[in-house]
């Protein structure tokens, strides 16, 4: 029921095509990340609505996301992030179902908490990586790309806000899975939502609205959180608090 109000709430934004959103690409970022149960996704997006335009494509305005990450057989890129280590990466290839595109990304976080990415066209989803990523993946980092297999099938529904005044998005994923060897894991009830800034904490509506709304701050990669609840016996140390937290907002509201 949230997710259908949340959709009528929605559809009285003001819209924003995708190329209007051609200078708020923010490639180049800092990212602050949100999670909570869906049940307050209505109530956040009506106090949102004069402050941002929703981006449409194809007459939608929440897209389907199909994403493919890539690690080796050791899953190292998915490690590095457990150990908290920063200059760390994470390769995939995604899908915008609704406009039918598809990337090739690389999307690297410095040791300055920033995150860029780097990302060239596909004909498709690629199982098996093409020259042309070889060759972006070969130049922008030093993984060798016959050591990457494909990982984990990572989706959801996105929402993406466009601030009226300043360059800055909130992207809102809902109905997020993971597919691995046609096991499928959901978390329907969880959303992540994401602010996208040139500069961080730069004055917000958003920000100031998950504050008034007593949603905390919680960062989580949706690949690891799909890692860990897809592979069996990987190493999780330094994520129980933050899954831990996950599974207390949606067990909290399914009670």
């Amino acid at each position: 029921m949230s997710i259908a109000t949340a959709n009528t709430v929605l559809n009285s934004f003001n819209p924003i095509t995708l190329s209007e959103m051609d200078s708020v690409k923010l490639m180049d970022r800092t990212d602050t990340k949100f999670v909570f149960h869906v049940s307050k996704l209505p109530l956040l997006l009506e106090k949102l609505k004069p402050h941002y335009r929703a981006l449409e494509v194809s007459a939608a305005r929440m897209s389907k996301y199909e994403t493919l990450y890539y690690d080796t057989a050791n899953y190292d890129l998915y490690m590095r992030h457990q150990c908290g280590k920063m200059n760390r990466f994470k390769i995939r290839s995604r899908k915008y179902v609704e406009s039918d595109l598809c990337f090739f990304e690389i999307k690297f976080k410095n040791n300055k908490k920033r995150t860029i990415k780097n990302r060239i066209k596909t004909k498709g989803i690629e199982q098996e990586l093409g020259d042309k990523s070889k060759k972006l993946l070969a130049e922008s980092t030093s993984i060798v790309p016959d050591t990457l297999n494909a990982a984990l099938w990572v989706n959801y529904s996105r929402i993406t806000l466009v601030n009226n005044l300043s360059p800055e998005r909130l992207t809102i994923d809902v109905g997020l899975h993971f597919i691995k060897n046609n096991n499928r894991v959901d978390y329907g009830n969880l959303v992540i939502a994401e602010v996208k800034q040139d500069k961080a904490n730069s004055i917000s509506p958003v920000l100031s609205t998950m504050k008034e709304m007593r949603i905390q701050i919680g960062s989580i990669s949706k690949y690891c959180l799909g890692v860990m609840s897809c592979v069996p016996d990987i190493k999780m140390n330094n994520f129980k608090e933050n899954v831990r937290y996950i599974h207390k907002i949606i067990n909290h509201h399914a009670a």
